[in-house]
């Protein structure tokens, strides 16, 4: 009786393997069938994405717009918006670009063309903007066309930046060391020291 008890024992558990066994290829399957899916959508949104940049003048905003909303897109997707930003001579397009090559170092973009293009092409908030976010910009380049456009507002602006960070780091570096003497303050005339 002990012998029969458990072999039906086993059978149960057995059954209970075997169904939690299928239960665990469904889910695997269910998410295989998502991740084609979402494979499938992201080749369409690279596809349109694609169109837009070659057939539409100033459109590598739009596009770029586009490419954030779809989560992402095909390497010549980002091929071809860059070719519309260099083809526009467009610098917002290429400041959003860049900053987008800086933070994902495996994209097929040339960002230090779209950098020069920024810094040489753009305007000082551009500039400026620049100089504040990108990882490591290229601060004597900046620094030269902020001062030969003589804005004094935004000299002020590059002189206070530089001032608490001599070495041009961007914010993101910034935020990340921990020193308290390298956040900026919120107003000029409040120094932590």
């Amino acid at each position: 009786m002990n012998n029969q008890l458990n072999n039906s024992e086993l059978t149960e558990q057995q059954a209970i393997d075997q169904k939690n066994d299928q239960q665990n290829e469904q889910q695997e399957a269910l998410e295989q069938a998502a991740i084609e899916k979402r494979r499938e959508h992201l080749k369409n949104e690279s596809t349109r994405i694609i169109d837009i940049a070659g057939n539409e003048p100033n459109s590598a905003l739009k596009c770029i717009h586009q490419l954030s909303v779809a989560g992402g897109a095909t390497e010549s997707t980002y091929v071809a918006i860059e070719q519309r930003v260099i083809a526009d001579q467009d610098t917002a397009g290429a400041y959003h670009l860049a900053l987008m090559a800086q933070n994902t170092p495996d994209l097929p973009i040339d960002a230090r063309q779209l950098i020069e293009l920024v810094v040489n092409k753009g305007d000082n908030d551009q500039r400026l903007a620049l100089l504040k976010n990108l990882p490591l910009p290229p601060v004597e380049l900046i620094k030269d066309q902020i001062l030969a456009s003589d804005d004094g507002d935004a000299i002020g602006q590059m002189n206070a930046y530089l001032q608490i960070n001599p070495e041009g780091y961007g914010s993101q570096h910034m935020l990340g060391s921990g020193h308290a003497d390298r956040i900026v303050p919120l107003s000029p005339g409040n120094n932590l020291s």
